[in-house]
């Protein structure tokens, strides 16, 4: 989304429900956005995929992260107390997947924009509106 608008971009997206994997594809394809989908099912794979270890040694720098917060192995709160930790992952603008509006306040020590929240199920117009209001929320950030 900066640069060249034909340029893809590369969006990892962290989420362990098939379901939710299948919709934001469907959401991809539905908005004619050209990007470069990951998926990693767990926060430990997440965070290798990152850090470009192990399997994902070649793993492309995502542009933007999909979070889940339930999921296995690592939770997506201890994901995003890495990702603030680390100097070189705290800019890769993160949008959070909520299962309610009330998880929102436990996650406000990470000081993410509220453009960066989400709950599951959203159409694709909003999709393309967390991807522009996120990025730009962290863009303002830097």
């Amino acid at each position: 989304m900066d640069g060249n608008p034909s340029e893809p971009i590369h969006i990892l997206l962290v989420e362990d429900n098939p379901a939710d994997v299948r919709l934001t594809r469907e959401n991809l394809k539905e908005v004619q956005l050209p990007a470069q989908l990951s998926v990693v099912k767990d926060g430990e794979d997440a965070l290798a995929f990152l850090r470009r270890h192990g399997p994902y040694a070649q793993a492309a720098r995502p542009d933007f992260i999909f979070l889940d917060l339930h999921l296995p192995r690592k939770n997506g709160y201890e994901v995003l107390d890495e990702i603030h930790g680390d100097p070189t992952l705290r800019n890769i603008p993160v949008a959070v997947c909520l299962d309610s509006e009330a998880e929102k306040y436990r996650l406000e020590r990470y000081n993410l924009a509220t453009e960066c929240f989400f709950i599951k199920g959203f159409d694709p117009e909003q999709f393309l509106r967390i991807l522009t209001g996120c990025r730009m929320a962290a863009n303002g950030k830097k």
